[in-house]
């Protein structure tokens, strides 16, 4: 995906695709770069995310862009949408998570970590990572935190696989990830909110960095 990406959003960069032109199919991109039509459907998704696409039903997908907008949407919420909240949900969410997680809780988190370390696919990977976010808000003990997330794990999935463009990102997510469960094992309040704001804002720094990356 990160490939396909990178070669559609350069293309569209030198004018090879320019604004207004259509995109060619996902079969026939799919054919070209010798990848699966979902993993062309995720690039697509990114596209449109940096805002330099629209998909038109039943007509295809069209440039509308030749630069990328500095706030990228992921479905219904922008990034600066997810940043804000999450800012103000998951941070106090993760302290509190470290005076009342239960057994389990601790149990489910380490499960994940694990598994998100053994993953080689992107995609499930993706899925683990928003699963992640979600259980960590519900250890918290406040089963409102663990609905906000829920209500925006399809856009938190999304802006995940579109920060996997950046080839170290998901490395670093699983070890931001590591240290935040091991300060709520610990019971460390400060260590558990400072380990998801460093988390949330290597997020931040990643997106500016795909956003902003040079022609």
């Amino acid at each position: 995906m990160e490939a396909v990406l990178a070669h559609l959003r350069d293309a569209i960069a030198r004018g090879e695709y320019a604004v207004g032109a259509k995109l060619p199919s996902e079969a026939a991109l799919g054919k070209e770069f010798e990848v699966s039509r979902s993993v062309v459907r995720e690039a697509l998704r990114g596209l449109q995310a940096l805002g330099l696409t629209v998909s038109r039903t039943g007509k295809g997908t069209f440039v509308v862009a030749d630069e990328p907008v500095d706030n990228p949407r992921f479905g219904s919420y922008s990034a600066r949408d997810l940043l804000e909240v999450r800012r103000h949900v998951e941070i106090p969410a993760a302290g509190y998570a470290a005076l009342r997680h239960t057994a389990d809780d601790l149990g489910l988190l380490t499960d994940l970590l694990e598994r998100m370390a053994r993953e080689t696919d992107d995609t499930a990977w993706v899925a683990l990572d928003s699963l992640f976010h979600i259980t960590v808000a519900q250890a918290s003990g406040n089963p409102v935190f663990g609905k906000v997330i829920e209500e925006i794990r399809d856009a938190l999935a999304r802006q995940s696989a579109f920060l996997n463009q950046r080839g170290d990102r998901r490395a670093e997510s699983d070890a931001e990830h590591r240290r935040l469960v091991d300060a709520i094992a610990g019971g460390q309040q400060d260590a558990a909110t400072e380990a998801m704001a460093h988390h949330l804002a290597n997020v931040e720094h990643a997106l500016s960095d795909i956003v902003g990356r040079p022609r």
